[in-house]
Formats: C-alpha cells, structure tokens, sequence
C-alpha cells in the first residue's frame, strides 16, 4: 500500500547509518534457528487453505495405487491358474481386468494432476503475492540497502524454482510412498522370504540420497545467490541510464567482460547442482535394476537346496511387483533430494517474509474525512540507525505550518533537508517526538488517509513504462479524459503532449526517457495535480533544470501549490523568496528561520546562502551570455537582495 503520491526513485541525500551496503541481503540465521522441521511445518500451513483438494488427490493417489497392485496378481492367475487348465472364460476376463486397471491408473492419474497442479500454482500465487504485499509494507531505507536485481531475483528465481516442489513434488511423494508401502504389503502376501531380500539394502539407499540432498542444498543456496547477483548486474547495467553510463564512460566491453565472469561463475554452479551425487544415486538404480536377477538367482538357490517351490506365476508377480516397487522407491528417493534443494530456496522465501515492518497502520487508524493541511513537527529527532552513535540526522525540530501557508526549507547538503519532508509521508517514522497533520500525529493516520493528504514532488520523477494517460492515472484511476487533460494544462504540458503523434497515448519509454528533464518534472506536477492533495511537498523539484526550463516548471509548481499547505525543500533560493517562513537547517538543528526579507536583515546564514547563489547564478548567465545564448538575468538572480 502506498503511503503517499511519490514522484522520485532517488534515495535520501542524507547518509544512511554506516552498515547500510548496496549489497544488502537479509541476514543468515544462526546456526541454531536452521530447524529443518520447523521449515517443513510452516510448508505445509502454506497447503492448509487447499486441503480439501488434498485430501481427494489423496483418495486419488491410494486409489491408482491399490488398482495398480492388483495387475500383478492378476497376471498370476493368468500364469498358474487360467493357461495352464486351459480356461479362457477366465482367461479374458483376467485379461481384460488388466486392461481395467490400466485404464482406471491412468484416469486417477490425470485427475490427480490436474487438482495438484492447480494447487501448486495456487500456492506459488499466494508466494509471490505475499512476497510482493511484504515489500510493499517495507520502509524506503530497505530499498535503499538492497539491489533491485536482488528482489527481484527473490520473487522469480526463487519462487520460480520451487515449482517443481510445489506443483508435483508434494503429491508425487504421497503417490510414491502409497505405491511402496502398497506394493511391499503385496509382495509380503506373495512371498516374505524374497521381499526381504528385495528390501535388503533400502536403509543404504535412503542414506545415500540424504547426504545427496544435502549437497544439493548447499550448492542451491550458493546457485540462487549467484543468480540474483547477476540478476541485480542487468539490471543495473542494461537500464537506460546504465547504458547510457556504460557508453558515455567506454566501459560496454568491461561491463561485458564482468557479467560474462557472473555467468561463468553461474555455470560452474549449475553444473556442481546437477552433478551433486549423480554417481551414488545411479548406483542405487543400477542396482534396483539388477535386483530382478538376484530374485531368480534366490529363488533357484532355494529350490536346489530343497526349499519350496515357488511357482511361476507367483514368482513372475513378484518379480512385476518389484519392478513396480522400484520406479516409486527411486522417485521417492529423487524427491527427497527434490525437496532437500527446495528447502534452500523456501528459506530464502521465507527470509523475505520475516522481515520486520517498521512502519505499520495501527490497528484502529485515524481517518480525517476532511484535511485542512496543518503540519506541525513537535520536537522531531531522527536517526537512520536508532542505535547507532553520532549525531542524530535531525535534532529537536519544532515547526508548525498552517494550513495553505508555505515553508520552505534550506541549508547545506547533509544538513536533513531532505529527511524532514519524509516524516510527513511517512516514509520514516521520527525517533522522537511527533509529527502531526490536523493535530493528529501521521502514525495513528490510516494509509489511505496520509496518502490522498499528502503528496510529494522531487527532482527524480518517476515514470513507468507505459502512456501519458497511464501515468497520470496512476494518481487517479478513475479519472477522465477531461480531468488528466485539465491536469496537464494546469501543469503547462499539455501543449507539448498534444503536439506528439499519439498524443496521451504516447509511451514515455523507461523512466520517462523519451521526454526531457523539464518535461518530465511537468508530467508528476500534472499527476500530483490529478491527485489534489492539501498538503505538497516539493523537494528540490526544479534544482537539477537549466534556468529556462526552470522557469516553466515554477510556473506549473505555483499552479499547483494554489491554496495548499507546501513545504519546499530548495537548493535555489530564488524559488522560495515568496515562502511564509524559511527556515535554515544545519546539522540537523534549526539554525534561522523568517521570512525573506528578515533574514536578509539578519545578515546570518540565510543571507550568506543568497550570496553564494547570486554568485552562482551571475556567473551562469554571464557564461550563457558569452556562449551567444539570450537569458534573463533577472530571472536567475533572487529580487530584494
């Protein structure tokens, strides 16, 4: 659920706590808390909602499994009974009775694929679906440790490799184990002797695929970390601005060369996955393939030393039954390697789930039917890291801006600009103090309610990639044609759109591409726009455009901040001369605040910010001024100073 209209991707310009990577992944457990059955348990509550459906493909399974027993014991009679007293009445109605059987298996066969695959997706679904809603629910400094690769390859890689395990694995090792325990209860009541040397060596087979299926657990874990690594590599180096870096830069051969090393890397370790005790576990088919032979080898032992005959037919239907043994007793033993590799990847899964959500709806949310648009910040400190040493990010803020007034807010880089405006909208929650809307503190307000109030504008715009109406109805879904026309017009964009051959219906092409920084910025002021929220926060919209383009994007803003609450986080003074209170912030703390011409008066640092910025933007204009480019020096340099 979103907390608030957004319009940037770029994290805080403040630094976040020392331990924050770009590699982040969520912690190993200890060695202690890796409980396998545990691990299995809460597998099977993800089975829980659909076990009615269980229970039948169950019924199906003990059902194919008793119709196939009863072929071989058919056949039995064919051999001992019908052919050699020449009964062919009986002899075609055993025939047919193994016709039967084999038709019925193979019905209960498709019907029980269908209900379990139809399950395993299901549960896949519900994986994926919980992975992402959990996401949702993290707070923005998750987004800032983590690779996007890194999600990414969580929610495909990973939940997509547990398919197999989902889909089919479970109902084959009920199947399996139904037709083993079926078939050694079949081969008992033929005969005890043989079926104990047919099971003779099961307990060696058993261990073996046990070490197997921890091999391949522990390479598992290694493969998938491999693959989101390199997942997280495209990403980063095949988006548009990786591209755009990597050519600018002449680095397209190195970045070539260094994904090239991630796939070798990935090679080896599928190939260590699929070779992980591929000689043990043909050794057990070899010799479940060869058991036929001991059998005939045990039963002629047997007679020629005197002991009872067994008859063809009997030995022929043990014989049948033990091939039929051996096809579920080596897919039995596969599905326990199967879900040895599985477990590796649930984890991962699952480490995604137990993420703590810092920032939660309360369970009996304040929601405000109408919002005036009056924040207030009551001695607000914030730490990126709440037990880290230091200095805190902001320290003791109080600050209250009325409904429809303007504050804007400056100071040098690293002074908590930026973290200030992320406390109403919730992306962070203050280690002290409150921060209130309408005189409610924003942690008791319901999410939908924070985000139709609160709506926010940065210099990083965020565009997907689809239409022009699309995006601006991402603010408003329901809107209409008229309304996100009116929106782009308020905005001063619309002019531009309508001259494109599509017009609204144009692509804006990974991250909004396709149009420029000031057309860009135009496009989320017109979505903001869309969206009316009473209170707008502009951090920095319009610092990282040239002083023309700037000017029609401050035209769109002063539309768009009309009769709202704004809070304005600036790098060019010049944009918030007109604001009802400013207030200088260094090193977390207030260090000024005024109007304008206050702080002006004050000679302090305020005015010694505007002395820098009429510095920089007279030696911009008299640079455009020399390169032949007409400009409005009067535009670029702050009134009244």
């Amino acid at each position: 659920m979103s907390y608030a209209l957004i319009d940037f991707a770029d994290p805080p310009k403040e630094p976040m706590h020392p331990h924050d990577r770009s590699d982040w992944t969520p912690p190993p457990r200890e060695p202690g808390q890796s409980k396998e059955p545990a691990q299995l348990r809460r597998i099977l509550r993800l089975f829980r909602p659909y076990r009615a459906r269980l229970a039948l493909v169950g019924l199906l399974v003990g059902a194919a499994s008793l119709v196939s027993v009863a072929s071989p014991f058919l056949l039995k009679e064919i051999l001992d009974v019908a052919i050699p007293e020449g009964r062919t009445g009986l002899l075609s109605l055993l025939a047919l009775g193994m016709i039967a059987t084999a038709a019925l298996t193979g019905v209960f066969g498709v019907l029980q694929t269908l209900i379990s695959t139809t399950v395993g997706q299901r549960v896949m679904h519900d994986l994926r679906t919980g992975v992402y809603e959990q996401l949702q629910r993290m707070p923005l400094a998750f987004f800032t440790r983590t690779r996007t690769g890194e999600v990414q390859s969580r929610i495909a890689n990973d939940i997509g490799g547990m398919q197999a395990t989902v889909t089919s694995t479970a109902t084959s090792l009920v199947s399996n184990l139904t037709a083993v325990v079926a078939t050694v209860v079949a081969m008992l009541a033929l005969d005890w002797r043989l079926t104990l040397v047919s099971l003779l060596l099961l307990p060696v087979f058993v261990w073996i695929s046990r070490r197997v299926g921890r091999e391949r657990k522990r390479i598992t874990t290694q493969r998938q970390k491999q693959m989101a690594a390199m997942a997280a590599t495209v990403t980063e180096s095949l988006s548009v601005s990786g591209i755009l870096l990597g050519r600018t830069m002449g680095r397209a051969d190195s970045l070539t060369r260094s994904f090239a090393e991630e796939s070798e890397r990935l090679v080896d370790l599928e190939v260590r996955s699929s070779m992980a005790g591929r000689w043990r576990m043909s050794t057990i088919g070899i010799v479940m393939a060869a058991m036929p032979a001991l059998l005939y080898w045990a039963a002629g032992i047997a007679l020629d030393q005197g002991g009872s005959a067994l008859s063809l037919g009997t030995l022929v239907a043990f014989v049948s039954l033990q091939q039929g043994l051996f096809r579920p007793a080596v897919s039995l033993l596969s599905t326990g390697v199967q879900m040895q590799t599985s477990l590796a990847l649930f984890q991962r899964i699952f480490e995604y789930l137990d993420l703590p959500v810092e920032i939660t709806e309360p369970a009996e949310p304040v929601r405000l039917p109408e919002v005036r648009g009056e924040v207030a910040f009551e001695k607000v400190s914030f730490r990126y890291d709440p037990e880290g040493a230091g200095r805190p990010t902001l320290d003791g803020i109080d600050l209250t801006v009325p409904a429809g007034g303007s504050l804007a807010v400056v100071g040098p880089t690293g002074s908590g600009k930026s973290t200030l405006s992320y406390l109403v909208p919730r992306l962070y929650d203050v280690t002290e103090g409150r921060v209130t809307l309408d005189g409610v503190d924003v942690r008791d307000l319901g999410f939908d309610t924070l985000a139709r109030a609160v709506g926010v504008v940065s210099q990083e715009t965020y565009l997907f990639h689809a239409s022009v109406a699309d995006n601006l109805r991402f603010a408003k879904p329901d809107a209409t044609d008229e309304e996100i026309e009116a929106a782009a017009r308020a905005a001063q964009i619309h002019e531009h759109i309508a001259s494109l051959p599509e017009g609204y219906e144009t692509l804006v092409g990974e991250r909004g591409y396709r149009f420029s920084g000031g057309e860009k910025q135009r496009l989320a002021i017109a979505r903001t726009i869309l969206r009316d929220p009473p209170v707008l926060i502009l951090d920095e919209a319009t610092s990282a455009l040239d002083t023309r383009t700037e000017h029609a994007v401050q035209q769109a803003i002063d539309a768009l901040s009309a009769g709202r609450t704004t809070i304005t986080i600036a790098h060019r003074l010049s944009t918030v001369r007109d604001a009802d209170q400013i207030v200088v912030l260094e090193a977390g703390r207030i260090a000024e605040r005024g109007t304008h011409e206050e702080l002006l008066a004050r000679d302090g640092r305020y005015a010694s910010l505007v002395r820098r910025d009429v510095r920089g933007a007279l030696d911009g204009a008299l640079d455009a001024m020399g390169s032949g480019e007409q400009t409005n020096v009067g535009a670029v340099v702050p009134q009244n100073v």
